[in-house]
């Protein structure tokens, strides 16, 4: 029965911290190939994914893109110093990176590496909510 007990708080405990994990939220994109998109992140298991939910054209303008629905933010675990460590998959080029991501207030910085992450590019996101 203590384990019971043991196992339900440990799932709670775990619950809480993905609720106030600072990269939760949905984020807006640099401009990247003449479009920008919104991206809801929140935990899938012990990290945190991003799913792409609007698509703009440059100028602000609406649009209804094939990403949508499309994960880009895979398995990015915590490293418990507000920086991440996973994936980030690029629409445009249709490739998979190793990805670094670092969260400070209402800014992300992703991200996407090669060559063991001697070659690097990065976006600057805004929070949106």
């Amino acid at each position: 029965m203590k384990r019971i007990f043991a196992a339900i708080a440990a799932t709670v405990i775990a619950t809480a911290a993905h609720a106030q994990d600072a990269a939760v939220g949905t984020w807006q994109t640099e401009v990247d190939d003449g479009a920008f998109a919104h991206v809801d992140v929140s935990a899938c298991g012990t990290a945190v994914c991003g799913t792409i939910v609007r698509t703009y054209q440059a100028d602000g303008t609406p649009y209804q893109s094939e990403n949508i629905g499309r994960q880009i933010v895979i398995g990015m675990a915590p490293n418990g110093d507000g920086t991440y460590a996973g994936q980030v998959f690029r629409p445009s080029n249709g490739k998979t990176y190793v990805g670094k991501m670092q969260v400070q207030g209402n800014a992300l910085r992703l991200q996407g590496c090669v060559a063991g992450g001697l070659i690097c590019a990065s976006q600057n996101w805004v929070r949106v909510q």
